[in-house]
């Protein structure tokens, strides 16, 4: 590893930024944070205060000022931002998912590959210590014909999520959605199709997803019931009976973004540019969230 720590610029400063992004980013041996910038000058002075950051004025300043660049904004500004910053030769932090439509996220894909820079996407479950373990077991053994994902909360009826206006509008499809895909896509091969896909005007899905190999699964979520703590848990069944894994709250952001930051600091200390949550992880997502929505209104190929 470099002894020096990486110099990183925050884009963003709502709940996410100050309480995972900003202190993980602070805290972690490999990694500086340099600069903030949002649109609200006040907001990224007062993060930027917060640890020993500098605020700037503009993107392009930030650029100008580091080596990574980490996002906690809405998907559409991701993805605009993100393909300047790697078109920039920086490195990437992005969230989920990487941007609003499937053409954006094929940009920042692009702009990726085509720097040569690193990226990670902020998928929390994949990089805590219960889930890289449960998937070992799962990939180890094989033989499985089938699983599900349930997620339920009543994060959109409180205040802390409530007002975020990008989750208003994808709803629990864009929100939770792209976390639940991605572990059914890791335990049982990639999806391939999504069979059905149905959505109450309460933004409760049903979906059921076809994986490569044979197997279906089905994700049922939603952020508007009022369950006390989250209910979020993951199943696969086949030929060696049946592994859930039930998502443990306790610290699991703090720990991911540790994590996420040890991935990041080894790609760029040893020149390699893929991971399993890199960004184009995050346009295959993006794609499985398309198609759900295509098949959910009746859309065809």
């Amino acid at each position: 590893m470099n002894d020096t720590p990486l110099r990183v610029g925050l884009v963003g400063g709502g709940p996410w930024a100050r309480t995972v992004h900003a202190p993980g980013l602070s805290d972690h041996p490999a990694t500086r944070l340099e600069a903030v910038w949002t649109r609200r000058p006040d907001v990224a002075a007062e993060l930027a205060a917060e640890h020993d950051a500098t605020a700037v004025a503009t993107l392009d300043e930030l650029l100008d000022t580091v080596d990574v660049v980490a996002f906690a904004v809405p998907p559409s500004a991701q993805a605009e931002f993100a393909e300047r910053a790697a078109r920039a030769g920086k490195h990437l932090i992005l969230e989920k998912p990487l941007a609003g439509d499937v053409e954006a996220a094929q940009r920042v894909v692009d702009a990726v590959n085509e720097a040569g820079v690193a990226s990670l996407m902020m998928l929390t479950m994949r990089y805590v210590q219960q889930t890289r373990e449960w998937l070992t077991g799962i990939r180890d053994a094989g033989g499985w014909s089938g699983g599900a994902a349930r997620w339920l909360s009543g994060a959109m009826l409180g205040d802390k999520y409530g007002g975020s206006a990008w989750r208003l509008a994808d709803g629990v499809l864009g929100d939770v959605g792209p976390h639940a895909i991605d572990l059914l896509d890791a335990a049982l091969g990639t999806v391939t199709d999504v069979v059905s896909a149905h959505r109450t005007d309460a933004d409760l899905w049903h979906v059921v997803l076809a994986h490569e190999g044979g197997a279906t699964s089905t994700v049922s979520m939603s952020t508007r019931v009022p369950v006390r703590p989250t209910v979020a848990e993951f199943t696969v069944y086949g030929e060696h009976g049946m592994r859930t894994m039930v998502r443990e709250r306790s610290g699991s952001a703090a720990e991911a973004y540790t994590a996420l930051l040890d991935d990041l600091a080894a790609l760029c200390a040893t020149g390699m540019r893929t991971h399993e949550c890199d960004a184009r992880r995050g346009l295959h997502l993006q794609r499985v969230l398309s198609r759900i929505r295509q098949v959910a209104t009746g859309g065809g190929e």
